[in-house]
């Protein structure tokens, strides 16, 4: 069990999230930094959907009861373990009674830390997800504070050991965040105007930017018809633009439907660097045929497969066998044992 000292700025259990239920009104929730959620969870062995802690701009300390391996990924927080650096995209130890700390995001705003085995709260909707809004999910359905004791699944058959991810897996932040977008379904109500300031201007993230959305301020986007509509539904990444011009790019606890037009939808990989954003960082937008936005999932799943097969490769013989001849109540027998990495 691990016990929640500090909880940091805003600490919460995400997973994959709730996803098939918007029909029905509830929002999906779940990780807003899919790639580093699932990079923590393979570093481990771990189901790659698992829940993980996520933890937003500060992260907490953790006292760990017992003896786990943990994962740590995402905004470089400047963790500890009982006072000594750790190494961010990383997985390690904890012995029994130690204590991992973590501080503010010197690089990105969200940090993930996964423990082998996940985190045991109860499913709702088939989902560990945080709904803080609608108070579901995690640990009572909001974010944790001090004194809260979260339990973990038992460990997988994998073995798991130290391991580091290397850098052409690991995504730089800071600097101008640039989102490639696919046009819909409302850009027809939009001018020409509107369309070229969206995709040749710079805007800023505002002080309201959470796991809702991102408000964004800069240019002001021209509306050619009406900026309201019947409200339908939301996707991740859709960029709503209200009547005062400024986009909105929702998020993973955006609501269901929305009655803004939308421009466009940012793609799913590009919405992990969005998340990693703080306010006050830059945020350009790039204009993206259907065939590269598929051809960014395919990029992004293949580095999931690196991973896990990085991880894997350390579990297979290296090709040394030792013999030995064992005797047990009299009977002898002849034991191979092939040595692993």
């Amino acid at each position: 069990m691990i016990e929640v000292v500090q909880s940091g700025l805003f600490t919460t259990v995400q997973d994959k999230g709730r996803w098939g239920y918007q029909a029905y009104g509830m929002p999906v929730a779940g990780a807003m930094d899919r790639y580093a959620h699932r990079a923590a969870n393979i570093l481990l062995g771990n189901d790659p959907d698992e829940a993980a802690l996520e933890m937003t701009l500060m992260g907490g300390t953790y006292r760990f009861r017992d003896a786990a391996w943990v994962a740590v990924c995402g905004a470089d927080m400047q963790g500890t373990l009982d006072g000594a650096p750790i190494q961010n995209w990383s997985s390690l130890f904890v012995p029994a009674g130690g204590e991992l700390s973590f501080q503010y995001a010197a690089a990105g705003c969200r940090a993930y830390l996964a423990v082998q085995g996940g985190f045991d709260v109860p499913l709702v909707l088939g989902s560990r997800s945080t709904y803080t809004r609608g108070g579901i999910g995690g640990v009572e359905g909001r974010a944790l504070k001090s004194g809260d004791v979260l339990k973990h699944g038992p460990a997988g058959a994998g073995r798991v050991s130290a391991r580091t991810l290397p850098a052409d897996l690991v995504p730089l932040y800071g600097g101008e965040v640039v989102l490639r977008v696919l046009l819909g379904p409302q850009d027809d109500f939009f001018t020409q105007a509107g369309l070229d300031t969206l995709f040749g201007g710079r805007y800023v993230i505002s002080d309201e930017a959470d796991r809702m959305g991102y408000r964004l301020e800069g240019a002001k986007i021209e509306h050619g018809k009406k900026p309201d509509i019947v409200s339908d539904a939301l996707c991740q990444g859709a960029i709503q633009v209200p009547g005062h011009g400024m986009p909105i790019v929702m998020m993973a606890d955006r609501q269901t439907t929305g009655g803004y037009a939308k421009i466009g939808a940012v793609i799913g990989p590009d919405l992990s660097l969005l998340a990693q954003a703080k306010p006050g960082d830059a945020v350009r937008f790039a204009l993206c045929t259907e065939a590269e936005a598929v051809a960014a999932l395919r990029e992004e799943q293949a580095r999931y497969a690196k991973m896990a097969k990085l991880v894997a490769a350390e579990r297979q013989p290296v090709g040394n066998t030792r013999a030995y001849r064992l005797t047990i109540n009299g009977a002898a027998y002849n034991v191979t044992v092939e040595e692993m990495e």
